[in-house]
């Protein structure tokens, strides 16, 4: 006996390792199908928009493009953006990069947007954005070298150059918000929206 009653697994239109874990360790298995989209031209083309509005666009883009080589099946897509005010980030190119993105967060609050959508063929059947406030402590250059020594390329593999599940908690003093928003993947939200669907137990 399962908890996921739909036929075919759940089409995942990501890379992210976090969000494969996540939707396994609930119970919902999946495929993986990373949607091949140049994101940053996305988000240029998008540039005058709000930050959550961006992640939404990012996530429903993604799924789309999946579920168009997958007819009749149910396409999950997510993206992820990182606000400081008025200043949007993406996941640093290198770990220079990751360093200078650490030391503007640093002391300040910023936050992280996560985005959902579910599409199947050429309809969106659900969206969501969850948000969460993070407060950096204030650290050295010597503790920030100490860290990016510690998780070396992972600093490149997110857009706040940090994993909280990881080493990158010690970076923080508040976190407000839903922790798998945080990792990247609103899953109560995503879960609630299969159950309604059908696709998991109720």
């Amino acid at each position: 006996m399962t908890l996921w009653l739909a036929t075919d697994p759940l089409v995942l239109a990501s890379r992210s390792a976090a969000r494969q874990a996540l939707l396994v360790a609930a119970g919902v298995p999946i495929v993986l199908y990373p949607a091949d989209l140049d994101e940053r031209a996305l988000e240029a083309g998008s540039a005058s928009q709000a930050p959550d509005a961006i992640a939404a666009l990012l996530a429903r883009q993604k799924a789309s493009f999946v579920a168009g080589s997958h007819p009749g099946r149910l396409v999950l897509g997510a993206d992820q953006t990182l606000a400081l005010n008025s200043r949007r980030f993406a996941k640093p190119a290198d770990r220079a990069a990751a360093r200078a993105q650490l030391r503007a967060l640093c002391g300040r609050t910023h936050e992280l947007h996560s985005a959902i959508a579910f599409v199947r063929d050429a309809t969106v059947l659900f969206e969501h954005v969850g948000t969460a406030r993070l407060t950096m402590r204030s650290f050295s250059d010597r503790f920030l070298d100490r860290y990016l020594e510690e998780v070396g390329d992972a600093a490149t593999a997110s857009v706040g150059a940090y994993q909280l599940e990881g080493a990158g908690i010690q970076l923080f003093e508040q976190i407000e918000g839903d922790y798998f928003t945080i990792l990247g993947l609103p899953l109560l939200a995503a879960l609630e929206f299969l159950r309604r669907h059908g696709c998991l137990a109720p």
